[in-house]
């Protein structure tokens, strides 16, 4: 942000990406904490089309989110439970095993509208109960990527492997 930069900005003035995987993942949404000068607290908006959700189901292990719906409607996953959202409703996500995995779907007829801000943890765990997936990411001081794997528990190696003298 340059100094004469207000640290304000409006989700209707971003250059949105639209992405799709299959046939169940799509959004168009954009990242912009570091437009708002924040280092530590990620801002996201997103819409996602109907029937369609933004993300898998997953959960954290460092970072806690919460989101605002704009507007729209839709379905929480959140654990065990589904729970119906509409406009101004806020969600936490917290951080925690698969009791805190969650997604938002879109079950309405317009694009689901939303703001996600959480943690911005250098160091993060991530599992995706559906799939038996996990990630696990770091970056460094200047939020540069380090290190970025996604496997499955099944992949796992002895400590010592591969270690000079073993």
């Amino acid at each position: 942000m340059t100094e004469t930069q207000a640290p304000i900005v409006n989700p209707a003035t971003l250059e949105l990406e639209h992405w799709r995987e299959g046939t169940f993942f799509e959004s168009r949404d954009a990242s912009f904490g570091a437009l708002l000068g924040l280092r530590n607290l990620g801002v996201g908006y997103g819409e996602v089309p109907p029937g369609k959700s933004g993300c898998p189901f997953h959960n954290h292990h460092v970072e806690e989110e919460l989101f605002v719906i704009l507007s729209g409607e839709g379905e929480y996953r959140f654990g065990p439970d589904r729970h119906a959202v509409k406009a101004g409703d806020v969600l936490g996500a917290p951080a925690g095993g698969p009791e805190t995995a969650h997604a938002l779907i879109n079950t309405g007829a317009v694009p689901l509208k939303y703001l996600s801000i959480s943690a911005n943890a250098a160091t993060e765990i991530c599992e995706y109960p559906d799939s038996g997936k996990f990630l696990a990411k770091t970056r460094d001081a200047s939020g540069k990527p380090r290190f970025r794997f996604i496997g499955r528990p099944a992949s796992d190696v002895d400590y010592w492997d591969g270690e000079p003298g073993i």
